[in-house]
């Protein structure tokens, strides 16, 4: 009788363990099909650009672009994924495959057009020289001689070359606005030329002075994205819906005119 009792008690024992195995069997399945399933927006950025990209002193993204990424992906139901690199890289990422768009403060400029696909432009800044108040620099005039400061990869960067020729200055070239601003505090340059949004907000912050530049008409910012990728139209119409909602003055109330 014994005998019996206990080869029951193992046969209960036995469908429970097999009952209990399915049932997590069963949940893994779902937790992989839910991963599957999520959709994930990889991004890039080069996080030295404030108030468009940077990070907080947890090291967490932050800035005009990062709040608009975020809004584009909820919209088009997408998980953001945020890749920091520098700035000279991020057209190469997007034509290997590594990320699906960047948004960088970055120009969408004839020259980009050709390697990239841009949405439609979500801001428009213009750019600025910016140097310490020691040093009265009134015009492009007064740079004669001196060292200008530009960002690999940018608008600037092209903007400095054409115009050094002119005005008789030479460029220095940098990896990021950061490192632009220790040279300037430095005296390893004269002079910062960047954009007028970018350009605001050190001026404010460490006490520099500045003036817009009068040359050029530079192209409105946009998301770019690989050729033929299929996020263009999608997220055009996002955009074109945070425009029209009054959204995106929101962003720029919030992050630029507060400069």
């Amino acid at each position: 009788m014994k005998k019996i009792i206990g080869t029951l008690t193992l046969l209960v024992l036995v469908i429970t363990l097999l009952a209990a195995c399915g049932k997590s069997e069963a949940n893994s399945e779902g937790k992989n099909q839910n991963t599957e399933d999520k959709k994930i927006l990889k991004m890039a950025t080069s996080a030295d650009f404030p108030p468009f990209e940077s990070r907080d002193t947890a090291g967490n993204y932050e800035g005009f672009d990062i709040d608009l990424a975020h809004m584009v992906a909820k919209e088009l139901g997408y998980e953001l994924e945020i890749e920091d690199m520098k700035f000279d890289g991020l057209v190469g990422a997007l034509q290997s495959g590594r990320v699906d768009m960047v948004m960088a403060g970055m120009s969408a400029t004839e020259k980009r057009r050709q390697n990239v696909e841009f949405s439609t432009e979500y801001n428009r800044s213009g750019e600025m020289f910016i140097f310490k108040p020691t040093n009265a620099f009134k015009d492009l005039e007064s740079l004669k001689g001196k060292t200008i400061g530009v960002q690999l990869g940018t608008i600037q960067e092209e903007g400095a070359d054409a115009l050094s020729e002119e005005y008789g200055f030479t460029v220095k070239k940098v990896d990021d606005a950061g490192t632009m601003i220790q040279e300037l505090n430095s005296n390893r340059i004269d002079v910062a030329y960047m954009d007028k949004s970018v350009a605001k907000g050190y001026i404010k912050e460490q006490d520099l002075q500045g003036f817009d530049d009068p040359t050029t008409s530079s192209p409105g910012m946009g998301i770019a994205f690989p050729k033929d990728s299929d996020l263009v139209e999608d997220v055009n119409k996002a955009l074109k819906k945070f425009e029209e909602n009054g959204e995106l003055q929101k962003l720029k109330d919030k992050w630029l005119n507060e400069q």
